[in-house]
């Protein structure tokens, strides 16, 4: 590393325009990863925490795709999965976007309604169990009346951070849920999903009732806003890492080439091509580390900073995953750089080609 250090002393302005280049890179790449978690959370945790081997869903039509906003189960598709071979449970779920109205606010929610209390909803009749998301947004407490479609529910209990397509989650009876449904034109003995627990044939008991069963985590692609949300954010980000690794090769590919000549002394005085790769990549380790170090402490200070007012998501994942992937796609483009290290000649360095 000796010649490394030499370069960063002596030509510590181009090495700090390039860290400078790959720290707003690592703000860009942090602050989107950050977002991007804090959408998909407010996206799909209410579905992840449902905590089913397998959620089932309906396609509106023979021969179309379901989609958490379009499914509806009959009682007849719950009778075959609750009579199926492994099947240990079977519960339907209604799911519904719609208004809701406290003393001072009215905004959108999302009920979740399982019966029987099931999944943390109220077995009463004119109950209703807020998630604290929901709590916040209502300006609600236990005890508090919520007002949805002109009925009123009694608040029995705040829990929960759950999320649906970006409303916060509250929680009925299914039965509630149902005579909802049917004054809005819904039938009244669907539902929309079917919570499955056990070890079945699923793909046998699909195809017997004309259904579409998936893990939690799989039934997340059958969510439209989270499939296109998601994916045009991923996009940008896998983008900027391509980015990164053109910035940091073609820099370092111009700085080798620059310094083949103080190469091929080396080699002329004995330095062996590893040695010399080694001196290369640790140079640019430096610089990339120094860089994203620098973009990582300020993703951190500006998540903290939103983190109350944006969805923004603060953890391991959205910050030093994504600074350790950007080192190493660093390298990798430093790494094509390398070519001009051995194949440069020590007869370069004798005046051979004079």
């Amino acid at each position: 590393m000796f010649v490394a250090w030499r370069d960063l002393r002596f030509a510590r302005g181009r090495f700090v325009l390039i860290a400078t280049v790959v720290t707003l890179i690592s703000i860009l790449v942090g602050f989107l990863s950050g977002l991007t978690g804090g959408l998909a959370a407010q996206n799909v945790t209410g579905i992840l925490t449902l905590g089913a081997d397998r959620i089932v869903l309906a396609p509106s039509a023979p021969g179309a795709s379901p989609t958490w906003s379009d499914s509806t189960v009959t009682a007849d598709q719950l009778s075959l999965w609750k009579g199926a071979d492994g099947v240990d449970d079977a519960i339907p779920l209604g799911v519904s976007q719609i208004r809701a109205q406290s003393a001072g606010e009215r905004v959108a929610v999302t009920v979740f309604a399982t019966p029987d209390g099931a999944q943390g909803a109220p077995a009463a009749d004119g109950a209703i169990a807020l998630s604290a998301p929901a709590a916040v947004a209502l300006g609600a407490d236990v005890g508090d009346v919520i007002t949805i479609a002109d009925d009123p529910y009694e608040v029995t209990s705040i829990a929960g951070d759950d999320w649906y397509s970006h409303t916060p989650v509250v929680r009925m009876a299914l039965s509630q849920w149902q005579q909802l449904q049917s004054r809005t034109g819904g039938e009244a003995d669907t539902a929309t999903a079917i919570l499955v627990t056990g070890a079945a044939d699923w793909a046998s008991v699909d195809a017997s009732a004309g259904t579409t069963s998936q893990s939690s985590l799989g039934s997340l692609t059958l969510l439209p806003a989270f499939r296109s949300e998601i994916g045009s954010l991923l996009l940008i980000v896998v983008l900027l890492f391509g980015i990164s690794a053109l910035v940091i090769g073609a820099f370092f590919t111009v700085w080798t080439m620059q310094r083949r000549g103080d190469v091929a002394i080396l080699k002329a005085l004995g330095a062996t091509d590893g040695a010399l790769v080694r001196d290369a990549l640790g140079q640019a380790l430096v610089v990339l580390t120094a860089g994203t170090l620098i973009g990582t402490v300020i993703v951190l200070i500006a998540g903290l900073a939103v983190s109350g007012t944006l969805p923004y998501l603060l953890s391991p994942w959205t910050t030093i995953a994504p600074a350790v992937l950007l080192i190493a796609v660093g390298l990798i483009g430093a790494a094509f750089a390398l070519r001009a290290v051995t194949t440069a000649s020590p007869l370069t360095a004798l005046g051979s080609n004079r």
